[in-house]
């Protein structure tokens, strides 16, 4: 897999708390097929993600669709969470968009993208996250308790380069043998 590197736009700086928005990009070696299949299961992202350990599916939903949720389960240093995420973009196989559910302990909201654009053998893969809404108070805490969340850019980067790998491995091993 070739990286082309990565782009980064953290909007608004952390002289507050986390990023409110953060673009990655790298172009990998696999094709957006298989790409989409490993981004499009959700229950994949523990295999790429630096920080999703694992994410599951409510009883009765099986796969991804605008509307469906399923909860994400993080963790970084000592800390663990997790996460209700709901999709509300599902564009095969080129794009997904979901999002994180407010709740009374986790008062904020952010849109998680994935993008991809096929060029010949290879895939630009994109990875953008926008706070939809977060408390200054809020933003200012996690910065506190999770530092790396003060600039996601490298871990993102990382969490491409990964999926890229899986996806490559994934179409080499589905390859018609001769």
């Amino acid at each position: 897999m070739r990286d082309n590197g990565a782009r980064k736009g953290n909007g608004e700086g952390t002289e507050r708390g986390v990023a409110r928005t953060c673009r990655t990009e790298v172009v990998v070696d696999a094709p957006a097929e298989a790409l989409w299949r490993v981004v499009a299961d959700v229950t994949r992202t523990s295999e790429w993600s630096h920080e999703c350990h694992r994410a599951a599916w409510p009883r009765g939903t099986a796969s991804a669709a605008p509307g469906a949720r399923f909860r994400g389960y993080n963790r970084s240093g000592r800390l663990r969470w997790s996460r209700v995420c709901e999709i509300v973009e599902f564009e095969p196989p080129h794009r997904i968009t979901w999002r994180t559910v407010a709740t009374p302990l986790f008062p904020d909201s952010t849109d998680w993208t994935i993008a991809l654009e096929q060029s010949g053998t290879r895939t630009r893969v994109v990875q953008t996250y926008r706070v939809r809404s977060a408390p200054a108070w809020f933003r200012w805490l996690v910065g506190r308790l999770v530092p790396a969340h003060l600039d996601r850019s490298g871990d993102l980067t990382g969490d491409l380069r990964r999926l890229g790998a899986i996806a490559a491995r994934d179409a080499h091993a589905a390859a018609p043998r001769r």
